[in-house]
């Protein structure tokens, strides 16, 4: 793996834009290295390559193939051990901040304005001698069942995440897709118990993918929930499958499932709307999707694999940004759904020298 690694490091030294990825499971590290910097992008997902889109769908980014060198290598069986910190919480101000933007989101849901609304933080943290090849290489080790990504351009920044949670995988007409929601804190045992009010949240997620798929899929297929451990946090994954029509193509499949109502809400539009009028953040990249696009490098079929940009940090200069979410429903309570994002925050403080 050293060989991609020190690629991606005199990428970096450069200033060319790059991503180092490994997908769920996977033992292979792929990376493209972009040849110069400029800034390409999506206009109707035919393009072939790597792609970063932002929250709101304004920036859809892209790494392209012909642009590219493209390295792929086998992953290092490296064990390391990873000790357990006391973190410095967030000040007073800030989960005052938090709960009261919860308590806005469950108002607007006893008023009937949405069911559901996914409300986020971003907590800054100050960095020291930060390495941001060695941070991808302790991601890949804690959170091998995630999709691991490492992401550069100058004219972008740079973000770097463990994603639990698939968007789309598709080859031809044939689409995968995932509902995904609550979330719990691993307690070392397999034996996982979820409330009524993650219970609901993870169904109103199902039902409403399958419901916008019905029009433009066939042979739909809907799994039982089951409980999924991503790093340590615990969330209940629904997999949902079909056959797209002939008639419409991966655009129209992204743009009715991004953003998915976990990390926005449901309805889609109006709890979008509450998000960008009310969070004390702007979530750029955080939320949105990223990954292969019509890929064909690695196989003889055309195939994307996309994935929702959660658990994820973005560097500037000497600090990192962190972004976490919390799904608020009528039952939610602000001071627990704030424990929630403090758990989710370690996610990436592990893998942080703090």
């Amino acid at each position: 793996m050293e060989i991609i690694l020190q690629k991606a490091k005199n990428q970096f030294k450069q200033n060319l834009p790059f991503v180092i990825y490994k997908k769920p499971n996977d033992t292979n590290v792929i990376g493209l290295f972009q040849k110069n910097d400029t800034l390409f992008k999506v206009s109707d997902f035919t393009e072939k390559g790597f792609v970063f889109a932002s929250f709101d769908g304004s920036k859809t980014v892209l790494i392209p193939e012909s642009e590219s060198e493209i390295i792929s290598v086998v992953l290092d069986k490296n064990t390391a051990v990873f000790l357990e910190k006391e973190y410095v919480l967030p000040n007073e101000s800030d989960k005052n901040n938090f709960i009261n933007l919860v308590a806005k989101g469950i108002q607007a849901i006893e008023n009937n304005e949405f069911k559901k609304v996914v409300l986020s933080r971003k907590e800054t943290i100050d960095l020291v001698d930060f390495d941001l090849i060695a941070t991808f290489e302790k991601l890949v080790q804690l959170y091998p069942s995630t999709f691991v990504y490492c992401f550069f351009h100058p004219k972008v920044g740079i973000w770097l995440g463990a994603t639990p949670e698939q968007l789309l995988k598709s080859k031809e007409n044939v689409f995968e897709t995932i509902a995904l929601a609550g979330t719990q804190k691993d307690n070392g045992s397999n034996e996982v118990f979820w409330h009524k009010k993650e219970e609901e949240e993870q169904q109103f997620v199902t039902d409403y993918i399958v419901e916008i798929l019905k029009d433009v899929a066939s042979d739909l297929l809907v799994s039982k929930p089951y409980s999924i451990k991503a790093g340590s946090i615990w969330h209940i994954k629904t997999d949902i499958s079909g056959v797209l029509n002939s008639d419409f193509g991966l655009q129209q499949v992204i743009q009715l499932l991004h953003p998915t109502p976990a990390v926005c809400g449901l309805p889609k539009e109006k709890s979008k709307e509450f998000i960008l009028e009310n969070e004390n953040c702007e979530r750029t990249f955080y939320t949105g999707f990223l990954g292969e696009l019509n890929s064909s490098f690695a196989t003889d079929s055309v195939s994307s694999n996309l994935f929702v940009n959660l658990r994820c940090m973005e560097i500037f200069e000497s600090q990192a940004n962190l972004f976490m979410g919390c799904g608020i429903t009528k039952d939610s309570i602000p001071e627990k759904e704030w424990e929630e994002s403090i758990n989710k925050s370690l996610t990436m403080k592990r893998v942080l020298d703090l």
